[in-house]
């Protein structure tokens, strides 16, 4: 996993700029203000499935490569769902996520 990302998201979260959990983040969808999801790696394909049918494809949806532990320590709370809030984090954590 991308260490940059991490402390990106952590950023993200001090700034107040991410809605976590499952709940969270489909409200933010729902409401517009969802820029981006992310779900960690060990996330249950029944949980993803749900996810998709609750935001009805309104926003994108990236897998990161860590699990529920490793983004826990990044942003202070472990959650499988994150949601960025923020247009210009979402697009800067988007190229995080493609760099090697």
């Amino acid at each position: 996993m991308n260490k940059e990302l991490l402390s990106l998201l952590g950023l993200m979260r001090r700034a107040g700029k991410l809605s976590l959990g499952f709940d969270a983040a489909a409200d933010s969808a729902a409401s517009g203000e969802s820029c981006l999801i992310l779900t960690t790696a060990d996330i249950s394909p029944k949980t993803l499935k749900e996810l998709n049918y609750k935001i009805n494809e309104t926003v994108g949806v990236l897998p990161l490569a860590c699990t529920q532990e490793e983004l826990g320590r990044a942003i202070g709370k472990n959650v499988k769902i994150i949601s960025i809030n923020d247009k210009g984090f979402a697009q800067k954590a988007k190229l995080l996520m493609e760099a090697p």
